[in-house]
């Protein structure tokens, strides 16, 4: 029978009993009634924690977000073994030998001088492990779970390194009004399909725009939540220094302290913002 202990201090090996104790009879009842799918979310949500944590250079917040990570990995990993499949253990096995054998430059004899050499071969190691033949295939391999810009950005590098991109961000740019031009005339007959199309298309490429000066679309579109946060927040204290709610204000008058915002918060506001 599974038991655990309370002491002053844990190592991994105990993190590992403790999910296995909570998932059984003598533990929690949300715990054991988990599934892969119900918690998939939670991995998400962690991760992007972690990412805060980095952003915010908080090493202690970073500690603890890692911890809450490493929890879904082993949580997952023990639903797997109670089933009689594989365990932590066999997931650190594969980890383990997939690094050592796309690190040929360090446990063979592969030349790699530099990283983008490392990234070359680590790149061309993936995509003979998964049997991708083609680049299209390599593309289907991105991850249709991340981040929809993200995986643009990542479609659009494996094309470019076969060449199929624009010589000059002045050809991205035109696909973009291009694309515009097209929304515009969605809009103007009325046709929804058309519309969802064009913007899904637009969105692609403006992506293509914010590669070639190897910029991040998430952390640009993150950035700009945040500051449009900051000019409603003060849209509102606007509202409220004329005695008035948003919600009784029109249009025009809301758009009068929202410009005012910029003009006061230009320069003032943060220009990077990262995930």
């Amino acid at each position: 029978m599974l038991d655990f202990s309370c002491k002053e201090r844990y190592d991994l090996r105990d993190f590992i009993d403790l999910i296995a104790y909570l998932r059984s009879e003598r533990g929690c009842p949300w715990d054991r009634e988990q599934t892969h799918e119900s918690i998939r979310r939670n991995v998400l949500e962690e991760a992007y924690e972690v990412c805060e944590a980095i952003d915010e250079r908080d090493g202690d917040h970073l500690r603890e977000e890692l911890g809450d990570l490493l929890m879904q990995v082993i949580f997952h990993a023990r639903m797997e073994e109670e089933k009689g499949g594989w365990n932590i253990d066999d997931v650190a096995d594969e980890a383990c030998k997939k690094l050592v054998h796309r690190h040929p430059h360090v446990f063979g004899s592969v030349d790699a001088a530099t990283s983008e050499k490392v990234l070359d071969n680590w790149d061309a190691i993936k995509r003979a492990d998964r049997a991708q033949d083609t680049m299209s295939s390599a593309m289907d391999g991105i991850s249709k779970a991340m981040p929809a810009l993200w995986r643009a950005d990542k479609i659009q590098h494996k094309a470019a390194k076969l060449g199929f991109d624009w010589p000059t961000v002045g050809g991205a740019m035109d696909k973009v009004r291009e694309e515009a031009d097209e929304l515009q005339q969605g809009i103007d007959a009325g046709d929804l399909e058309n519309i969802k199309e064009e913007l899904g298309d637009i969105m692609f490429s403006v992506v293509n725009v914010a590669r070639f000066y190897k910029l991040d679309c998430e952390e640009l579109l993150h950035a700009a939540c945040e500051k449009f946060i900051r000019r409603f927040r003060y849209l509102e204290e606007g509202a409220a220094g004329r005695g008035k709610k948003l919600e009784d204000m029109s249009l025009a008058e809301m758009e009068e302290i929202y410009q005012q915002a910029r003009h006061d918060l230009e320069g003032k506001e943060p220009v990077e913002v990262k995930l």
